[in-house]
């Protein structure tokens, strides 16, 4: 074959290519850690405690083929450094925090200043005021580590990640519609990235994304969320396509400070762990349905943006009050769960 003719399919193509590779990579990274000899991959492997949502021991850190394809990507779509080198230096302590202890003290510093390089250029280059500089700093370390605390059971982040990005990249490009942005192609990316880890980690996990994948997929959601919003209104849409992690964790927030418990240490009294746990239904189960839920919101949210913020509002606020319901139910009927167990012992 011509070698010009070669390239100029190569350029023709090259979107197309970069989304294979990125699916290619996300499934290699994971099949990669899940086949290595656990006597090498010791260090890797998540041993079940009694917080743990799995029985058996698991090797973690299958997310490393989505940070290659965060590098890749990136390269390619030539995206800023201040996107890139954040996301990286997160991902590769996230990966020696999955073989070795890290402080949490240790982990914000590090979050917070791949966030402070991230935010600075953002509120520089679009014009908005620095006063919500702490506000975006928030959103960003917030979302990073959002990810990891719901990165619980089976499929969760993966799913999560499939369906947000992709509602990102739908949002901001139509479907069918090309070219595609730069943002928006990696959010293609990702969530082809994250659903070829999912062939690995769903109906039953081979394999743990770990905090290289998640603390990741946390950061680059909220970056390709702040890079496409031109307004508030924009801002609050694109956050909203996480909306059952952000719900879940805010309600598990506000239950936990009632109860009185220490927040930096880890539990399982999330939602979905409630439900795959005290309730029994099988993780791909609540997994999926999470992401059921996700997309339903989303492509509401997408349908009534023309109709203006008020009606955004109102739908949001209305789907928070029915997931809060829902969380009291399930968490008071687990909890009569467990009177009566301990009643019959």
């Amino acid at each position: 074959m011509d070698i010009q003719l070669l390239i100029s399919l190569v350029n023709q193509y090259k979107d197309f290519l970069l989304y294979f590779l990125s699916f290619s990579l996300g499934l290699a990274g994971a099949w990669l850690i899940s086949s290595t000899p656990h006597r090498i991959m010791l260090l890797l492997m998540d041993h079940p405690t009694e917080r743990s949502s799995h029985d058996i021991p698991t090797p973690r850190g299958g997310g490393v083929g989505i940070l290659l394809a965060f590098i890749l990507c990136s390269l390619v779509l030539k995206l800023p450094t201040t996107f890139l080198f954040p996301g990286i230096m997160l991902s590769i302590i996230s990966f020696y925090g999955d073989n070795f202890q890290l402080s949490v003290r240790f982990r914000l510093v590090i979050q917070s200043v791949a966030a402070v390089f991230l935010s600075v250029p953002f509120l520089g280059s679009t014009g908005f005021p620095i006063i919500l500089l702490l506000p975006v700093f928030i959103f960003v370390v917030g979302t990073t580590n959002l990810y990891n605390f719901m990165d619980g059971i089976d499929g969760i982040a993966g799913v999560t990640s499939v369906v947000g990005f992709g509602l990102l990249a739908c949002h901001n490009c139509p479907i069918f519609s090309f070219p595609v942005s730069s943002y928006a192609s990696l959010a293609i990316c990702m969530a082809l990235a994250s659903l070829g880890f999912l062939f690995l980690n769903l109906p039953r996990a081979r394999v743990f994304l770990g905090d290289v994948g998640s603390i990741l997929l946390g950061f680059v959601f909220s970056g390709i969320v702040l890079m496409l919003s031109e307004n508030i209104f924009d801002f609050i849409c694109l956050a909203s396509f996480i909306f059952p992690f952000y719900a879940d964790e805010i309600t598990t927030m506000y239950v936990r400070l009632r109860q009185g418990d220490n927040l930096i240490i880890p539990h399982r009294k999330h939602l979905y762990q409630l439900l795959a746990n005290e309730m029994g239904f099988s993780h791909w189960i609540v997994s999926c349905s999470y992401g059921l839920i996700q997309l339903a919101i989303g492509l509401g949210v997408i349908f009534l943006k023309p109709h203006g913020i008020q009606k955004v509002a109102i739908f949001l606020m209305t789907c928070f009050i029915i997931f809060s319901f829902v969380s009291y139910l399930v968490r008071n009927s687990s909890k009569i769960s467990r009177m009566d167990i301990s009643n019959r012992k």
